[in-house]
């Protein structure tokens, strides 16, 4: 049974944990299908502190953090944000999850269950439509999660790390 967890929204100065984070997970998840170099260089960019200190600034962005109970220390998070999808019918009422990172250790536990939970009370407090989100498509146990909870395939896109295209599903749910 994975350690337990706690689910708190993210405040101002928790960019650097969230940081943290996604580095961590982006290369537990991807290191020995990405070449290294590919997988610094995007961390660098995509989970830069100064993106994640302007989307909690921002107030179409709502992030939540997921912290051990003993010490406090940054294991997941979840952002939640307008949809920016390739669908032919993305709607500006969409919302999109558009990162629900967890550390290995801590997964199977129910978290990722009550982050989605999360993210559809806020979806249906913001009046969305649909809840979306992008998820590598050769990310079996990712893909097998989202569906158990309700999401299904609408689409795909490219999704570019080092020059190299991979594939994502885009999963969705009516709200």
């Amino acid at each position: 049974m994975p350690p337990e967890t706690l689910i708190r929204p993210c405040l101002p100065g928790d960019e650097h944990a969230l940081a943290l984070v996604g580095q961590a997970t982006f290369l537990e998840t991807f290191a020995g299908l990405l070449a290294g170099p590919d997988i610094i260089a995007h961390c660098a960019n995509a989970h830069a502190v100064a993106l994640y200190r302007d989307w909690l600034a921002d107030p179409d962005y709502q992030l939540w953090l997921v912290e051990t109970p003993q010490g406090r220390a940054p294991v997941g998070f979840m952002v939640v944000a307008p949809a920016r999808l390739p669908l032919p019918d993305l709607s500006p009422r969409d919302r999109e999850i558009k990162r629900i990172y967890m550390l290995g250790k801590f997964q199977g536990g129910g978290t990722g269950k009550k982050l989605v939970a999360e993210a559809l009370a806020h979806a249906r407090a913001s009046h969305a439509a649909r809840l979306l989100l992008g998820v590598y498509a050769g990310n079996a146990a990712a893909i097998g999660f989202y569906e158990r909870v309700g999401f299904g395939k609408l689409g795909s896109r490219q999704f570019d790390v080092g020059g190299q295209s991979y594939d994502d599903n885009i999963m969705g749910m009516s709200v």
